[in-house]
């Protein structure tokens, strides 16, 4: 990834010196599949809905700095109440208030690799020690009873479910030993939590731990990832302490009018969901059935996406864009990911071409060889 020039890495904060610019590796293709993003638009009656607001929205005036129709839409629907939620320009704002908020020089946030990035890049522009608790790299599970360790050694932690990109829930189980646990806040992230089993969500723990927070975002099952918006669910001292670090008019009207829409119209949302989550399955028994004559190793997910392993990770992805106009993304360069590969569950005929692709591209399975589909 690009970095800072000498000039720059001279000016900035000592702690900033060695940042990297962030660079998603984006290429233009017939098929992108690497952006863990919803590719089915917004349903036609939503986005009727949605483009009659904006109509109707003047852009002219400063936006309601704390989107209050949308935190009380979210309440109602969540059963709680306004003071219970924070919104923000898409979930990064709030993981990064969140850092800013609570973390800091001579505090620890607790997280479990491989996951996203991002926990790992705040902690650092805020200068929060970061404790990691690593996966099995095999299984790609949590070692619940080290991450339980480490919170009680922790300021902060943050626990995404489904994580990404791994795809494994964290058992509501293990979340309630961590807030038990960790003297400090506990978020789990769960912006891929519409496309997970039912009764998964920590939600329910909230009433119980006052050091709970859960993340969502709009970008992933309500299709809006370019409208940047998230919001955070937790206690109101919790919310005014994120709501006073935040920036001012963060959240734009035409997002805010978009996102009031979106949520007052979910129901219209769930037939995709669904659609999603069917495929992911048919997608990862395709996969487990080509581990018999390729060299592949699939994990199961709960979210919009699954983790592939493959010989020569990174050439695989060259030639899936180069050859099928087909971008998925590259982890093979992460700890604990080696040749590993993010597939975005994509429309139907999107994951057919895809995975005729990857028949075609990865080397036979030797004769010894047994079918790497992880369970």
């Amino acid at each position: 990834m690009p970095q800072l020039s000498p000039r720059v890495q001279a000016l900035v904060q000592p702690h900033l010196r060695d940042l990297d610019v962030y660079d998603p590796n984006f290429t233009p293709t017939r098929i992108n599949l690497s952006a863990n993003e919803n590719t089915y638009d917004v349903p036609p009656a939503a986005r009727a809905a949605i483009d009659e607001a904006l109509a109707a929205t003047h852009a002219n005036r400063y936006p309601d700095p704390l989107s209050n129709g949308l935190r009380d839409e979210l309440a109602a629907w969540h059963g709680t109440d306004r003071a219970h939620v924070i919104v923000g320009n898409g979930g990064d704002e709030l993981l990064y208030n969140f850092l800013l908020a609570f973390g800091g020089p001579g505090r620890t946030l607790a997280i479990c690799p491989p996951t996203f990035s991002e926990y790992a890049f705040f902690a650092s522009l805020t200068q929060t020690d970061v404790a990691e608790v690593w996966r099995d790299p095999e299984t790609m599970l949590a070692d619940e009873d080290a991450l339980v360790d480490a919170a009680g050694k922790a300021n902060l932690i943050i626990l995404t479910s489904p994580n990404n990109p791994t795809g494994d829930l964290a058992p509501v189980a293990l979340v309630r030993r961590l807030c038990e646990a960790c003297p400090g806040l506990v978020m789990v992230d769960e912006a891929y939590g519409e496309f997970a089993a039912p009764g998964s969500s920590c939600e329910s723990l909230l009433d119980a731990y006052d050091n709970l927070v859960v993340l969502h975002t709009l970008s992933k099952a309500f299709a809006l990832a370019g409208a940047r918006c998230g919001y955070v669910l937790a206690a109101p001292d919790v919310v005014e302490a994120l709501a006073a670090v935040r920036q001012l008019y963060s959240v734009n009207v035409l997002t805010q009018a978009a996102a009031l829409t979106a949520v007052r119209l979910r129901d219209e949302f769930a037939p995709t969901v669904a659609t999603i989550v069917s495929e992911r399955a048919r997608v990862l028994a395709s996969l487990r059935e080509l581990a018999h004559t390729r060299e592949l190793a699939v994990w199961p997910s709960e979210g919009n996406f699954l983790l592939v392993r493959v010989p020569g990770a990174s050439e695989v992805r060259q030639r899936l864009r180069d050859e099928h106009s087909i971008l998925v993304r590259d982890f093979s360069y992460a700890p604990g990911l080696a040749d590993c590969l993010r597939i975005t569950v994509g429309t139907p005929e999107e994951n057919d071409a895809v995975l005729a692709a990857l028949g075609e591209l990865l080397p036979a399975a030797g004769p010894s060889d047994s079918p790497q589909a992880l369970s």
